[in-house]
């Protein structure tokens, strides 16, 4: 028989994302509709081994949806990867009769979650909170939508003073080891060429590519690269073109504005369903899971498989680039 749940935590961890106020508003709102109490966790694991608890009700989340970052601010910890350290974690919710702790964050994040569940009865539950969009189980988590957007701003903005200076732009996206910004910003974009780490890419190639396109006219070009990708760092793919090439190049390293600013609609669309769906899952038995969208359908995945498995990007976007790029 299904523990009652009657008290539930939530806390953000690891790396920011916009959107994530808007799921804290969406957990908070829909326990307290379904009787529950509800205990805010600030700052992350980091706050929970430390008992930084907040009790929230429905007016602690008025006015939070549009704010980027998150109220409960973040951390990374590494005391969650010893047994000692989440013992401290479990025993800090069981001094506060949590029963239920939903999790906003990403692959670590999940992890951490993952192992208390195994060592506790809470019952946990994960949102999937990435700009990166590397979380199996969901094709896209809260975040992603808006750092594309901001990135693809940035683009825009850098094509103007490359083409009045004839320059080829190296612009870094973030993205850890996957290439989803760069892929999704780098076609909105109108780029040249996209670099991922998913894809081995020939430094020469992309030389070649560059001097054909000068050939057809051509006096400026933006090449989009993933921050993670695993054949040279952008620095010395940038320096190799511009000896190769003669040309002039710059790099731009977009960096954390991606995380900031205000959530998109369709983030906060997101955040809200996921929010809703995490607190419908916990008191319908689900734990050890993460919540997600598939193909518009609500889904819970295994923790264990939101790592295990390998969310693939889609190689379409890299097919297309050279027939849009003429």
């Amino acid at each position: 028989m299904k523990k009652q749940l009657r008290k539930l935590g939530i806390l953000t961890s690891g790396g920011d994302a916009p959107g994530m106020n808007a799921a804290i508003r969406a957990v908070v709102r829909s326990a307290i509709f379904h009787g529950l109490e509800v205990v805010g966790i600030r700052r992350g694991y980091s706050g929970l081994i430390a008992g930084d608890f907040q009790k929230f009700n429905q007016r602690s989340v008025a006015n939070i949806i549009q704010k980027g970052g998150t109220i409960l601010e973040t951390s990374r910890c590494s005391e969650m990867l010893e047994v000692e350290g989440r013992k401290k974690a479990i025993d800090a919710l069981l001094s506060q009769e949590i029963d239920g702790c939903v999790i906003i964050g990403g692959g670590g994040s999940f992890r951490a979650a993952q192992a208390m569940s195994e060592e506790s009865e809470v019952a946990f539950m994960g949102i999937p909170g990435s700009i990166d969009n590397d979380i199996w189980g969901t094709d896209f988590s809260i975040g992603f939508h808006t750092a594309v957007n901001t990135a693809l701003d940035a683009i825009d903005r850098i094509r103007d003073t490359a083409s009045a200076f004839e320059r080829i732009f190296f612009v870094e996206v973030m993205g850890r080891q996957s290439g989803f910004i760069a892929l999704t910003v780098g076609l909105a974009g109108g780029a040249e060429q996209i670099i991922v780490p998913e894809i081995d890419m020939d430094v020469e190639s992309l030389c070649q590519n560059l001097r054909e396109s000068f050939k057809r006219g051509k006096r400026s070009s933006i090449i989009v690269v993933a921050e993670g990708n695993t054949v040279d760092d952008t620095i010395n793919i940038e320096k190799y073109v511009q000896m190769r090439l003669k040309v002039e190049t710059r790099l731009c390293t977009l960096g954390h504005i991606q995380r900031g600013g205000s959530p998109i609609a369709a983030d906060r669309i997101l955040a809200s369903c996921l929010g809703v769906a995490a607190v419908e899952g916990l008191l319908n038995g689900k734990k050890g899971h993460a919540v997600g969208e598939v193909k518009g359908e609500i889904v819970y995945t295994p923790f264990k498989d939101t790592w295990q498995k390998k969310k693939t990007i889609d190689e379409r976007f890299l097919k297309y680039i050279p027939v849009l790029s003429q």
